[in-house]
């Protein structure tokens, strides 16, 4: 009579599990990096996000300035809305936010309408030692554009207005801001002038 073959099987049965058990390792790992690039892509995105947008945002308020500065002379309202009259000197201001973010900064002015600025980000920390080889050098980049847009027009007042009349401001967030040339304490703001917002963004990696 023949005996079965148990210890026989299963000693074939575990170079195969060892095999397929290595396998699942590697997989794992392989995902851990991926994630871990990806973690460091998103970084860099939130950089070069916030970095623009530091850098868009205190332009605008400097053009709302140059508005509240300039209120009483309506012939400069549609420049400084249009953007055409402003220095865009805001990248001071997104590398400082890069830094916040663990990040070197290239910030970029924008030239025409509307203003506005383009930052390139490269993270200081490279995505790190994984089973990938090559990663522990690799470090992600990303860009974004912020933009600068007027939210409001001006409406120039009728044929026999007071000279002194201030045009009215028709607005996206509030229907028309009235502008009493006695009492200029109930001005808008910038976030009621200008909106700021990204126009473009992407991540990547390099060596």
């Amino acid at each position: 009579m023949i005996q079965p073959r148990r210890f026989d099987d299963a000693g074939q049965a575990f170079p195969i599990y060892i095999t397929v058990v290595a396998g699942l390792l590697f997989l794992a790992f392989a995902y851990l990096a991926v994630g871990q690039a990806a973690a460091n892509r998103n970084g860099a995105q939130t950089a070069a996000d916030a970095a623009a947008l530091a850098a868009a945002l205190d332009t605008r308020d400097k053009l709302a300035d140059e508005w509240a500065d300039n209120v009483r002379d309506p012939t400069k309202w549609q420049a400084i809305f249009d953007g055409s009259r402003v220095t865009l000197d805001g990248c001071g201001r997104a590398d400082e936010l890069a830094a916040q973010n663990d990040a070197g900064a290239d910030c970029t002015p924008l030239d025409g309408l509307p203003p506005g600025y383009r930052v390139k980000v490269r993270t200081n920390k490279p995505v790190g030692d994984s089973i990938v080889p090559g990663t522990e050098n690799i470090h992600s980049m990303a860009i974004a554009t912020a933009v600068i847009e007027s939210l409001c027009e001006p409406e120039l007042p009728g044929e026999g207005a007071d000279e002194d009349e201030l045009p009215k401001l028709t607005c996206e967030d509030r229907e028309e801001w009235t502008l009493d040339p006695d009492d200029l304490s109930d001005l808008p703001g910038p976030e009621d002038l200008f909106d700021v917002h990204l126009a473009d963004r992407q991540a990547n990696d390099e060596g």
